[in-house]
């Protein structure tokens, strides 16, 4: 072969299962894509990938030179990396993702110094709550909250972060301030719903129990599915949320929100840190994770 090039743009439409999307995430074109891809597989002597119109698959001999080109990719950037210190610029573009409100709270406004310093860095930030797929979707890490099911990727819980029960004063003056589960009942309580889906089941009012936590079934007359509406449902009195204490810190220290049940907070949020690779991260996603957990660590319970 006559670089690794080819094994990069190979392993992007694998990963991707897409021509296209490969070709967008690389900054080149599709033709360049398949014309690469074509004399690999004339160089090698094999078919790598099934191509329909509809999808890219690996072949099984695509499956087996896969794994060895990651793991060569792997090598080489590490070689490349060898005796790079802690102040080697970065270059070329990084993919990430994180919830919405971590990267409006945390992240973006510890951005400038990140950028500054490393001034050839192209940094493309996704900000959503919905659950992205990291490699069909081509990001290099993502930040999630909660449990990591998928076993196939790799995933290092950075800490936790605080929940808080909250209200607004008007909301509290209208229904009281509760001081026990049996209060949020007797007292008619209304909280707002947060749903990734719609039409799922509700995970009601969360609160500890035991050495566990329960789930109170209480009403509501909202369902959203978007954190900052949450937030702002909260803030307009419609109903109790409960949510993260450092989206709603500026809140509640002005006073348009205020902690309940302090002592009956639900379960703390795991932050973890998701790759699809452990031997496939280049110094961008190295540097990137290291930056980012200085970053966040201010605001986690280890």
């Amino acid at each position: 072969m006559k670089n690794l090039d080819a094994l990069m743009i190979f392993s992007r439409v694998a990963e991707m299962a897409s021509f296209t999307r490969a070709a967008e995430s690389l900054g080149t074109q599709k033709g360049r894509v398949s014309a690469v891809i074509r004399e690999l597989e004339q160089e090698i002597g094999v078919a790598l990938l099934h191509r329909t119109t509809r999808s890219v698959q690996l072949t099984e001999d695509g499956r087996l030179f896969y794994s060895r080109a990651r793991d060569l990719l792997a090598e080489a950037e590490e070689l490349k990396h060898l005796f790079a210190g802690q102040d080697t610029l970065l270059r070329g573009k990084l993919r990430v993702d994180m919830p919405t409100e971590l990267a409006r709270s945390m992240v973006v406004p510890a951005l400038p110094q990140l950028l500054t310093k490393h001034p050839e860095l192209e940094l493309e930030l996704s900000s959503t709550d919905r659950r992205v797929d990291l490699v069909q979707e081509g990001f290099d890490c993502v930040i999630r909250l909660g449990p990591v099911f998928d076993e196939t990727l790799i995933a290092r819980k950075l800490g936790k972060l605080r929940m808080v029960n909250v209200a607004s004063p008007v909301y509290l003056r209208r229904y009281g301030v509760p001081q026990s589960i049996d209060d949020l009942i007797n007292q008619g309580h209304q909280m707002v719903h947060y749903t990734r889906l719609f039409g799922s089941r509700l995970s009601g009012w969360e609160y500890p129990e035991g050495e566990g936590y329960s789930s109170l079934p209480l009403p509501g007359t909202m369902q959203v599915n978007s954190v900052q509406t949450y937030h702002e449902a909260g803030l307009a009195g419609i109903g109790l949320i409960q949510a993260g204490h450092w989206a709603l810190k500026h809140h509640i220290e002005r006073g348009s929100l205020v902690e309940i049940l302090p002592h009956l907070r639900p379960s703390p949020l795991t932050v973890s840190l998701v790759v699809a690779h452990r031997r496939n991260l280049s110094h961008r996603v190295r540097a990137f994770t290291g930056w980012i957990e200085t970053v966040i660590a201010p605001w986690l319970d280890r």
